[in-house]
Formats: C-alpha cells, sequence, structure tokens
C-alpha cells in the first residue's frame, strides 16, 4: 500500500475503509463494514499533523470471546496505512448490532434476512 507522504485526508479516509473491509468477522465470513460492525470511522490529526484513526464498532453478540483478536485486526491494519501513526478502536453495544444493520449483499451472500 503507497500514498505519498502529502496524500489528502479523503485519500487516506479510502484507505481507511478499505482496510476495515479487509478485517472479517471470525463467525460469519463477512467483512465487519458489510455486517454494520463500523459505526463510526473518523480520521483525525494530531498536533504535530500526524494522522490518527478513531472507529467505534460492536460485535455481533456482546459476549463474542473474539472481540480482543478483531479490535486487534483492525487496529493493525489501520495502522499499515501510510501516514496513520495510530489507530484507536473502542468497542460499544449501544445501539446493539442487529441484522438490519447489514448491507444489502451481506444479508443476501449470507441468508441473514
Amino acid at each position: 500500500m503507497q500514498l505519498p507522504d502529502d496524500a489528502s485526508d479523503a485519500a487516506v479516509e479510502q484507505l481507511v475503509w478499505q482496510q476495515l473491509r479487509a478485517c472479517f468477522d471470525p463467525e460469519i465470513p463477512f467483512n465487519i463494514v458489510d455486517l454494520g460492525l463500523v459505526y463510526e470511522a473518523m480520521l483525525g490529526h494530531r498536533d504535530d499533523g500526524q494522522r490518527t484513526v478513531q472507529v467505534k464498532m460492536t460485535l455481533t453478540a456482546p459476549g463474542c470471546g473474539m472481540g480482543g483478536i478483531l479490535v486487534d485486526d483492525v487496529r493493525s491494519k489501520l495502522e499499515l496505512i501510510p501516514t496513520v501513526v495510530e489507530a484507536n478502536v473502542e468497542l460499544v453495544f449501544d445501539p446493539p448490532w442487529g441484522r438490519h444493520m447489514m448491507s444489502e449483499s451481506a444479508r443476501l451472500e449470507t441468508g441473514m434476512f
């Protein structure tokens, strides 16, 4: 993944969503964006101008034992983006996840209507 040092925020944000789509729920073989697990992904800047990413996401079930692994996967993939120096991933459970949050293609492919 290459990105010039002077890349625009829009270009970096596009890579953020691309990387999030490369993360898969361990129980439902679909990416976390189309599953509706990502509630928010915001690009920020430190005082020194370096970029950070703040993600709020959830799990399909609050008691999911794979939550820590999924959070680490998201963080590590986001920190691979050139010009991003830190990714903070927060698990939230409000609102609770529901099938209605899935993209139409995810619902069709998984059979979860």
